[in-house]
């Protein structure tokens, strides 16, 4: 059953999210630029670092490290943190809402290039599996009836291929019919941060 919220960000009511990796050379955080189907940037997705951390990270192996991501819509209010702590195997994600509220939970089960993500919402009930080819960049998002409420991969058309060159680049894709709530709030934030997630587990 979702779980229902009487405010979802107007960011979240999209069924089309456009996610564009941002090189920076001298930096050791990421950053993401998300896009609407008609190509207009409706936010940014960074990863924070602390100075101890980006000393640490040239000594030890990143895929123990604590990581946050950060979601901002383009008036940079903060709309989902993705949190997990050190570790030294596949451990829980946390997603939050603004206010700090846990609103779901992300666990991965990495098999070679078959990773599997199981979401679950703040009840610790599973909501949403993605599954995929991390080589080939095609992933199925599915309900808990084993049906399909998403995509994830880099096939895209009209305006956003002439805005998307690179191999860097991705698109989530959540099925209309998918209910507006909070469930949904958590699983675009594990999709649309799935690289992110991904290359801090390597």
């Amino acid at each position: 059953m979702s779980e229902h919220s009487p405010f979802i960000p107007k960011f979240f009511e999209s069924n089309d999210y456009f996610i564009d990796e941002k090189v920076n050379y001298f930096k050791f955080g990421n950053t993401y630029n998300v896009y609407d189907k008609e190509a207009q940037q409706v936010g940014v997705i960074n990863q924070k670092v602390t100075g101890w951390h980006k000393f640490l990270r040239l000594l030890l192996n990143k895929a123990m490290f604590p990581f946050l991501l950060e979601v901002r819509d383009m008036d940079n209010d903060l709309l989902v943190t993705i949190r997990r702590g050190w570790t030294f195997w596949m451990s829980k994600v946390t997603i939050a809402d603004a206010n700090e509220n846990v609103i779901g939970t992300i666990k991965q089960k990495f098999k070679f290039f078959k990773p599997t993500f199981t979401i679950s919402n703040s009840s610790d009930a599973v909501i949403g599996v993605i599954k995929g080819d991390w080589k080939a960049w095609d992933f199925q998002i599915f309900d808990t009836n084993e049906k399909t409420i998403g995509t994830i991969n880099k096939k895209w058309g009209g305006l956003m291929k002439e805005a998307f060159t690179r191999a860097d680049k991705y698109y989530v894709a959540i099925v209309p019919e998918y209910a507006e709530d909070t469930n949904k709030v958590a699983v675009v934030s594990c999709a649309i941060t799935i690289d992110m997630v991904l290359k801090n587990n390597k």
